[in-house]
């Protein structure tokens, strides 16, 4: 065992860490569910799924602040600081775009939802819940075969999200004539798309601090 390892098993340190993480990720996943009642909507329910949407965004915001507050006040963390940063930063990147194609959704008044648009929102819902569940598995390094598998499907979700954006951007140009309108749609699939590679990032600092703790 690294002295380092060594040192961090014999001193006291914060758990809070692990609680306000699994918070922030139940939040997200609170808000994927939340969106995927945004397709089927009529334009005024709409407008309640992306208020609420963005109340979760707010929470999300205040956890945020609390994890980077913490860690300036905690000498002893549980894992390394720098990935404590840098987990806090992706999940709240992945609830900034949710919110963000949401609002669009509204924002630029689009009276339908293509299919692929469906299909991506639960696409990313699926990738948060794996979240969710590899967050809670932080508590429990002792099992590094569950939290890989999490990684693992978290990844796949990314790439098959990639796929769905692809097939429904090419979709777009062929089907949409309307220039603006294609703008309009490109915006918030780039938005949902890129919850999901902010997804994968937050699985890459899981597989980091799996790794460092091996």
């Amino acid at each position: 065992m690294r002295l380092d390892r060594i040192l961090q098993a014999l001193l006291p340190h914060d758990d809070q860490f692990f609680a306000l993480f699994e918070e922030s990720a139940r939040n997200i996943v609170l808000a994927a569910e939340t969106l995927l009642k945004l397709p089927a909507a009529s334009p005024e329910a709409r407008i309640d799924v992306v208020e609420h949407i963005k109340s979760l965004e707010h929470i999300g915001d205040s956890v945020t602040h609390r994890i980077f507050s913490e860690l300036n006040g905690t000498f002893v963390t549980p894992i390394d600081p720098e990935d404590i940063h840098v987990l806090a930063s992706a999940l709240d990147d992945i609830l900034d775009n949710m919110d963000g194609g949401a609002g669009r959704m509204v924002l630029y008044k689009i009276k339908e939802c293509p299919p692929e648009m469906t299909k991506l929102i639960e696409c990313l819902h699926s990738s948060v819940t794996e979240l969710e569940r590899g967050v809670h598995l932080l508590r429990r390094m002792n099992n590094p075969t569950e939290l890989r598998s999490v990684i693992e499907r978290v990844n796949e979700l990314e790439n098959l999200a990639d796929n769905i954006f692809e097939r429904a951007i090419a979709n777009l140009f062929e089907q949409v004539n309307d220039p603006i309108e294609v703008i309009k749609l490109k915006e918030i699939f780039v938005a949902f798309e890129t919850a999901t590679d902010r997804c994968e990032d937050a699985a890459n600092v899981l597989e980091t601090i799996l790794i460092k703790h091996a």
